[in-house]
């Protein structure tokens, strides 16, 4: 940054000076560089407007010494940009005629923390010193001119940066030249008191081109909504001048618009609000409303008028309806129809509603049912069932609109009295249970005693799980009901009511019956051999788990451990799904708090959950976003479905949903770090070999647990694996998730309409056929594996997904990652066995993953630098699950002498269970020796 020699421009920016030697009247005293031979000469002499000065004069155009020149310490202050002004003047060489005469000098600097320089200290040279610049004069004198002609000084203006000691020395340094020094200036610049767009800033010292200097918003202006934490700040210029406008800008506080420039806010005069903050400006009140107070935010409403909670403060007051009018009843036997007509003041709002009442009824049971609703009614007629017969009763219909909860009258209403006829079947008794089984109940009741002409024409029974409240109907003709698909060893509430031609009667109390425990009814199998025993238990099983399919409610258990995930999918109102797996939450009691991604349908947020009587916790908030159909709404839902039925430290867990409000939310648990892949990219090369694999054992765990519930992930991918603080790593994302269907000892999921597959994360018979099982989540798991020990790389780098299906079809498997040790290489590779039977189960991954962290010994071997161990220990004998038959197993642990005899119980078994014919016997034990016993599930075993 160079000025022109005379240029004063800079003088017009707010400067701090540190030191001006035109300005002094003494003695400057500055040291000279050598001692002996002190050449630079402080003397008083004249500026350029005649007033006296101390200066610094050298003429040594005959020596090529070089002789120093040193002022006193200069603290810089809080300033890291300092500017020198020198004002000289300079002589000629070529009316000197001197050899060495030059017309140049050189300005050094040196910093420290004192004022520490000694006449020796620091040495006379560049380093220590640090150069600024050689100084050239613009403008010569000449010994040949007139003494009485224009001596013209020359003006250089020079920048140090960066500055870091508390002070600093200048050095002039001349080596031949004919000078003097007039003056010296150091300074540094100021950015001015500034005002601007409703934000104030001090005085600033400039420090660096990012560094923002901080201001506050002026009097009753405030930061937007969403940038409360973030005051409004500018740049300050290394010149002393603001850049730019002010970011996170300051604002008009609410009750307050823009002056006439953007430095200050007024208040809104009396009459007029303004709601929000902003640059808009005040408006007048709404309808039936006025405030008497400057600066208003909103205008309440005069006496008898609201505004309902969802009304925004522009809208006009409005008050609670009229009552409707001229109400028509028309009675059939026990059935009323109401119609009325519209009240003649609405009140000044289209949001108009009616509610019907009934009264003058002792009891008023629950039989009484109101169609199309009894509250929130929008047409004017409503149809009543299920009165009692020769009853008096009187409706009363009211108006309401949305500002009828927040007025402090009652609703304005009109009643009509009618009197019901005709009589209802009498209460129905000795409801009693006749038989039950495990997901039955056979119930029998007395018909009740009519003493009128008509006859029962059939019977309604609810039915609801114990402290459920959720009631199931039925009808039937008979006095006697099978309830089936109920759950085992479950308690529920029974009530059933007769019908007649006038109506039905009223529902029976309430009586309580018990389904039968899992196994009672296989107490009377005979004790026969395990393998005979397991054939027979499996083939009932498989039926009864196909009855059971084929049940609406699609319950499953296999014992008393064992869980089977249910498709959500199969129920014929997907919302029954969400109230059975997923907890409604009350919307109240969830606070969002900033948005952190956005997912398929709508934003994911970060809030907190506070449930009363429980501890707050921060939770994810999946949003529904609006406009949505029902299509979307039932897929959006149907993940909570899903997460509601698992329950395991390594899954992710659902806190619940909120259904009856908008927008539509799923809430998890909160997972501080985030999608795996992207926190292992940025914290590369920070963890040990023990942490990756205990990630890897934790994400196994929860598969695991999936598999052994029947369910099939499609997606699994570090991307869809979430960490919380603790680096405990979760399954989460069952969006492309499906119920594993029993097929045989096959259980596959087959996708009818294709869609979308991850092709890099898929087992290639998912991708060809589209056939889904926890073999294929085996080989994704290799993929995560892959992903977990490359710190997040990408899988096949930059391959197309057409490159990787060629290159897996041509037996290529992805290579081990730099420092991934040989076990965990040889793992992956046995995920990526092409085929599916070979894979290892999860259970197995498990056992491998905890052998390996129990032997840490056996991670130090990197794949491709020696021999590594086998997944499996060979020492152990294998299990019956890797065999095809009994006798294969037996020859495998080198038992087979005893084939005939492990055999020979069957055919005593056969026999004490009646099958003598020698042909049926022998087909029946070819089935038990092909059993492939590692497909049932475990607890058949037992």
């Amino acid at each position: 940054m160079r000025a022109p020699a005379g240029s004063c421009w800079f003088l017009l920016v707010p400067a701090e000076v540190l030191m001006n030697t035109k300005l002094e009247t003494s003695d400057l005293r500055w040291t000279t560089y050598p001692a002996d031979d002190p050449q630079w000469e402080e003397v008083s002499g004249l500026d350029d407007e005649s007033n006296s000065v101390r200066t610094y004069e050298i003429c040594s155009p005959n020596s090529a010494t070089a002789y120093w020149l040193r002022t006193r310490w200069i603290p810089r202050r809080a300033a890291t940009t300092l500017y020198v002004e020198i004002r000289f003047t300079m002589m000629e060489c070529s009316g000197l005629n001197q050899r060495h005469c030059k017309e140049t000098f050189n300005l050094y600097h040196y910093q420290s923390d004192a004022d520490e320089a000694t006449p020796t200290h620091p040495a006379w040279m560049e380093n220590p010193y640090t150069k600024v610049a050689t100084v050239a004069a613009d403008h010569l004198l000449s010994v040949s001119r007139d003494r009485g002609g224009e001596r013209r000084s020359n003006v250089k203006l020079l920048r140090l940066e960066p500055l870091r000691g508390a002070g600093l020395y200048l050095a002039f340094h001349s080596q031949g030249a004919c000078m003097a020094l007039l003056s010296v200036r150091v300074f540094y610049r100021k950015c001015p008191p500034l005002r601007r767009a409703f934000a104030s800033f001090p005085e600033t010292i400039p420090h660096s081109l990012v560094e923002q200097a901080q201001g506050v918003c002026v009097e009753n202006a405030v930061t937007p909504p969403g940038e409360q934490s973030r005051p409004p700040s500018m740049l300050c210029g290394e010149d002393g001048q603001w850049v730019g406008q002010p970011t996170s800008s300051c604002a008009c506080r609410p009750g307050y618009e823009a002056g006439e420039t953007d430095v200050r806010c007024r208040a809104c005069p009396s009459g007029q609000f303004k709601a929000g903050s902003g640059p808009g400006g005040c408006s007048p009140c709404p309808a039936y409303s006025n405030t008497q107070i400057p600066g208003s935010a909103y205008c309440p409403c005069r006496p008898g008028y609201h505004r309902a909670d969802s009304d925004p403060p522009h809208a006009a007051c409005t008050r609670p309806p009229s009552a409707p009018r001229s109400i028509v009843s028309q009675i059939n036997d026990t059935m009323v129809t109401l119609e009325w007509s519209e009240p003649l003041d609405r009140g000044g709002r289209g949001d108009l509603t009616y509610r019907g009442l009934v009264g003058s009824c002792s009891p008023c049971d629950d039989s009484i049912v109101y169609r199309p609703v009894q509250r929130g009614l929008t047409q004017r007629r409503v149809v009543v069932r299920g009165l009692r017969p020769h009853t008096r009763y009187t409706f009363t219909v009211q108006s309401l609109n949305g500002v009828s909860a927040v007025s402090q009258s009652e609703p304005a209403s009109d009643r009509v009295n009618v009197t019901t006829s005709r009589d209802v079947p009498p209460p129905v008794s000795s409801l009693r249970r006749a038989a039950a089984s495990e997901t039955s109940l056979t119930l029998e009741w007395t018909p009740p005693l009519l003493q009128n002409q008509y006859q029962v024409l059939d019977y309604q029974l609810r039915y609801s799980p114990k402290e459920a409240g959720q009631w199931q109907y039925v009808s039937t003709r008979s006095s006697s009901l099978v309830l089936t698909g109920l759950q085992r060893a479950s308690r529920y509430q029974v009530q059933v009511r007769a019908r007649s031609q006038a109506g039905y009667g009223s529902f029976s109390a309430v009586s309580s019956f018990n389904t039968h425990p899992d196994g009672t009814g296989l107490k009377s199998v005979l004790k026969l051999s395990p393998e005979l025993h397991l054939f027979i238990f499996r083939q009932l099983i498989s039926y009864r788990r196909a009855a059971e399919m084929r049940d609406k409610s699609g319950h499953y258990q296999m014992g008393q451990t064992m869980k089977v995930y249910i498709d959500p999918f199969t129920y014929e109102d997907p919302n029954e799904a969400v109230r059975e797996f997923a907890k409604e939450i009350d919307a109240s009691f969830v606070k969002i708090e900033e948005v952190i991604g956005a997912g398929e349908f709508g934003e994911v947020c970060r809030g907190r959950l506070r449930i009363p009587g429980r501890k707050e916790n921060y939770v994810a908030i999946k949003t529904l976003k609006g406009g949505y159909t029902e299509k979307q709404r039932r897929d959006f839902l149907s993940e909570a479905s899903i997460m509601g039925q698992f329950q395991h430290p390594n899954i992710i867990h659902l806190e619940g949903v909120i259904t009856t409000s908008c927008p539509v939310m799923i809430l998890t648990e909160f997972m501080e770090n985030g999608a795996l892949d992207s926190f292992l990219r940025m914290n590369d090369g920070q963890f040990t070999t023990i942490q990756l694999v205990g990630m890897l054992r934790g994400i196994a765990a929860g598969m695991k647990y999936l598999s052994d519930m029947s369910f099939v992930h499609r997606d699994l991918a570090a991307r869809n694996i979430l960490v919380n603080s603790n680096l405990v790593c979760k399954v989460s994302d069952f969006g492309l998730s499906r119920f594993l269907t029993e097929n045989s000892s096959d259980p596959t999921y087959t996708s009818s309409l294709g869609g979308k597959i991850p092709i890099r994360w898929t087992a290639p018979e998912a991708i060809a056929y589209r056939k889904f099982t926890s073999a294929s989540d085996a080989w994704s798991y290799g993929i995560v594996m892959w992903e977990v020990m490359s710190y997040g790389e990408r899988p096949y780098w930059d391959m197309s997904n057409q490159d990787v299906i060629n290159a897996i079809e041509q037996d290529y498997r992805l290579p081990p990652p730099p420092e991934c040790p040989a076990s965990l290489h040889a793992l992956m590779l046995d995920c990526w066995q092409k085929e599916r039977a070979n894979r290892p189960r999860f259970c197995d991954v498990v056992a491998a993953l905890d052998r390996l962290i129990r032997n840490p010994a056996s991670l130090k071997t990197q794949a491709g630098g020696g021999a590594c161990g086998p997944l499996l220990d060979q020492r152990i004998p294998p299990p019956l699950s890797s065999c095809g038959s009994v006798s294969e197993w037996l020859r495998a642990i080198k038992m087979e002498r005893y084939e005939q005899s492990f055999l020979q119980p069957l055919h005593q078994d056969l026999l004490r269970v009646g099958v003598t014919l020698a042909g049926h016997q022998k087909k029946i034990l070819s089935s038990i020796q092909t059993l492939r016993i590692h497909k049932t599930p475990p607890t058949l075993l037992y």
